[in-house]
């Protein structure tokens, strides 16, 4: 047999063997303090209840997202507060959407809102980074992929225990 053959019975097993062991199961929500959206008129009922919003794009094939989904769920178990600071999910494949509205295209991709609106958040020492772009006044723009460090230290400004500027 010629070598093609091989290399398209390996590439049929790959693919066999990525689809038997991908998980496509729901990410279980752990925290009583995340709110999974399901529509557009919930996410924008839940922007305008509360002055900050930590929202996580997520899809439940993605692996970063699967890693990170605990640590978020830590991160507003410790941090959510009635009328200030809540915590949101998004199913990008579920609610589309939303996620095409802020022009998200990579999970997960974590955005923060004031008052309704996206907006940059200061965060003292934080670099720009693939996983962190900055704003030109240098304010985290968003957390894109399972960046645990850089994700914290905006929900630690938001809720007033962490180094703004």
């Amino acid at each position: 047999m010629d070598t093609s053959f091989y290399l398209v019975t390996i590439f049929i097993v790959l693919w066999i063997l990525k689809r038997l062991f991908t998980p496509t199961t729901p990410i279980p929500e752990t925290s009583g303090k995340v709110y999974k959206i399901a529509n557009a008129a919930e996410f924008d009922a839940l922007l305008s209840s509360a002055k900050h919003v930590v929202v996580d794009f997520y899809a439940d094939w993605c692996p970063p997202c699967r890693a990170i989904a605990p640590h978020f769920s830590e991160l507003a178990d410790k941090h959510s507060s009635d009328g200030q600071l809540a915590f949101a999910k998004v199913n990008v494949d579920h609610v589309d959407n939303i996620a095409s509205r802020y022009g998200v295209s990579a999970m997960p991709t974590f955005l923060f809102f004031e008052n309704g609106a996206p907006k940059g958040v200061a965060v003292q020492g934080m670099t720009a980074r693939p996983s962190v772009p900055l704003t030109g006044d240098g304010l985290v723009e968003r957390v894109r992929g399972a960046d645990r460090a850089a994700l914290k230290a905006v929900v630690e400004v938001l809720a007033g225990k962490g180094g703004g500027e």
